[in-house]
């Protein structure tokens, strides 16, 4: 056994407890892809990070990102947090204003927005609408009428999301989805925020593999999102998104489109510092 440096982080808040944790395991060499994944589903958590020595030399950090039931190519908020938790340990960047993260996807570009860190989305792996019968799925999924779903796409990019959107918060507050019976197992719903709200839309996100739960603040998600409402001019080239608030929390997304990137940022705090022995 060995002792690793620890960091709980809690990622699209700047006020602790209000968004979504990420457990970051620094320096992991030595630790088995299997203990890798005990640890993640031990930490109870929607993913848990692991740093490692880098293997590309354009990168600054590399990082793997497990969940409950498995590990994934990319995901938002743990890029976001495990970026935090690298700065804050002395982490020194290639470039003072942009932090490249090497990860399943490749290379992903980090930069500095003042207080908050942005990533650069990912590139779709799939996109276009959702077909009929995935759509009734849906549907039945959320526990809503077919005809309540005003829009839909794949906004796959590391998770399979599948992203739907509703008339009105009121309706996206209101889901009361049948997690056990989730299909597709990652459905993300989005909605327009009432007129005069600080925020353009707010999120949801239903995620059935590795044990059904909400997730608090999903940044891949988010990216996703993004690129479909901004490409179909269903947002502004800049805009904040809500996400939480059914689960008690109240993360913040900001989201920026500059020249062909749209970058989606958030604040994080860090909860926890320590050492873990595994």
């Amino acid at each position: 056994m060995a002792s690793y440096r620890y960091n709980t982080i809690d990622v699209f808040t700047a006020k602790p407890l209000y968004g979504n944790a990420l457990a970051v395991v620094h320096d992991a060499r030595g630790l088995s892809d299997d203990l890798m994944q005990r640890f993640t589903r031990w930490t109870n958590l929607s993913e848990t990070t692991f740093l490692l020595p880098t293997t590309d030399p354009a990168a600054d950090y590399n990082v793997r990102i497990f969940f409950p039931g498995g590990e994934l190519p990319f995901a938002g908020h743990p890029t976001l947090g495990t970026c935090h938790a690298w700065l804050a340990s002395g982490g020194k960047p290639k470039n003072r204003d942009e932090i490249v993260q090497q990860c399943g996807v490749g290379l992903v570009r980090v930069r500095r927005d003042g207080t908050r860190l942005a990533f650069a989305a990912p590139p779709l792996r799939r996109p276009g609408p959702a077909d009929d019968a995935t759509l009734d799925s849906i549907a039945r999924s959320l526990r809503i009428k077919r005809s309540a779903i005003r829009d839909s796409q794949w906004v796959v990019n590391g998770p399979n999301w599948v992203a739907v959107m509703l008339g009105s918060r009121e309706e996206l507050l209101a889901l009361k989805p049948d997690m056990m019976n989730l299909e597709p197992l990652d459905i993300g719903v989005v909605a327009p925020m009432p007129k005069g709200s600080e925020a353009a839309f707010e999120m949801r996100a239903f995620v059935g593999g590795g044990g059904p739960f909400e997730d608090p603040v999903t940044g891949s998600l988010q990216a996703g999102l993004a690129q479909w409402l901004i490409g179909t001019g269903k947002a502004p080239d800049r805009y904040v998104a809500i996400q939480g608030t059914a689960l008690g929390r109240d993360g913040r997304v900001y989201v920026e489109k500059l020249g062909s990137d749209i970058w989606v940022g958030g604040d994080s705090v860090t909860l926890v510092e320590g050492k873990v022995t595994l």
